[in-house]
């Protein structure tokens, strides 16, 4: 990839604002970086008609069997794995329907692997492992917009069928050139030069946090705003998923528990039965035929 140009991205140029760093005062620094961050959700906010394209995208996937892939390296790349693996226990999604793949593997979550973003056979490989197809959504997360493993990865994926996404903090990225729906979040300047752990990795988190979250919901695993599909695998959660029946189904707690354990703690069977007035075995049959789609279920005869 050539790197001549790299030193005039917005992400890699100096931010005059913070040229002192070094000797500001800590309430000082952290008001300049409050201020910064601050620029960041308007940057997302003009891409919004780009993310629901990607949206849109992401949930037919889901629908026909298909998956989510977020492809990255360094930061951007454990972004992406950090929403994959949120996406179960929060929506109820089997482990291979939203998939992260990080440059140099899942351990390099936890130590950076140097070189690995530099390799796009490592993406070809990765993606090759999952075996990616024409049903999948594919977001290459790449703050710079250039690293060869993304750019990889999306030549890749488009080859086999997929759908592809880039996400990308500055303008007139390279992944935007491989991607079928390209994101661009300009960022500029970080007030640590260059690094985009900083508003970089914000912006790409908030796209992240949209792409999962709203094709979630639209494939009604989300019940008014209540997360219905959660798995209540701990103290808080049962709690959570009790109240959120009590919430949806408009019962006492008492009501809301007894029915819960009837439907062997999942909240959204539970709120079907109530809403419905049917048995666990109807409610799990409602669901079934509705595609797991909670207000549809609820309506369905």
């Amino acid at each position: 990839m050539d790197l001549s140009t790299l030193g005039t991205l917005g992400t890699e140029t100096r931010n005059e604002r913070t040229a002192e760093l070094d000797r500001m005062p800590v309430c000082e620094l952290l008001s300049v970086m409050n201020a910064e961050d601050q620029t960041v959700a308007l940057a997302v906010r003009d891409a919004l008609p780009e993310i629901g394209r990607a949206v849109e995208a992401i949930t037919e996937s889901l629908q026909r069997g298909g998956r989510l892939i977020y492809l990255g390296a360094g930061t951007s790349g454990r972004i992406g794995l950090l929403d994959a693996v949120e996406c179960p226990p929060t929506f109820g999604t089997s482990p291979d329907q939203v998939v992260g793949l990080l440059s140099g593997g899942p351990g390099a979550f936890v130590v950076a692997v140097e070189g690995a973003e530099d390799e796009p056979a490592r993406a070809i490989a990765d993606l090759d492992e999952t075996g990616v197809n024409d049903r999948d959504t594919v977001v290459g997360l790449a703050a710079s917009g250039r690293t060869p493993y993304v750019v990889g990865g999306l030549k890749h994926a488009a080859a086999k069928g997929a759908v592809t996404v880039s996400v990308a903090c500055n303008r007139d990225a390279v992944v935007s050139r491989y991607a079928d729906i390209p994101i661009e979040v300009p960022t500029g300047p970080e007030i640590l030069t260059g690094s985009t752990r900083l508003k970089g990795g914000t912006a790409q988190k908030m796209v992240c946090n949209m792409l999962s979250t709203a094709s979630m919901v639209r494939l009604g695993k989300v019940y008014g705003n209540l997360m219905v599909d959660v798995r209540a695998s701990n103290d808080k959660l049962v709690d959570r998923a009790r109240r959120m029946v009590v919430q949806a189904a408009g019962v006492g707690s008492d009501a809301a528990a007894e029915a819960l354990r009837a439907a062997g703690g999942y909240a959204k069977t539970a709120v079907v039965m109530l809403l419905a007035h049917c048995t666990a075995e109807e409610a799990v049959r409602r669901l079934d035929q509705a595609r797991g789609d909670t207000r549809a279920a609820v309506g369905r005869p």
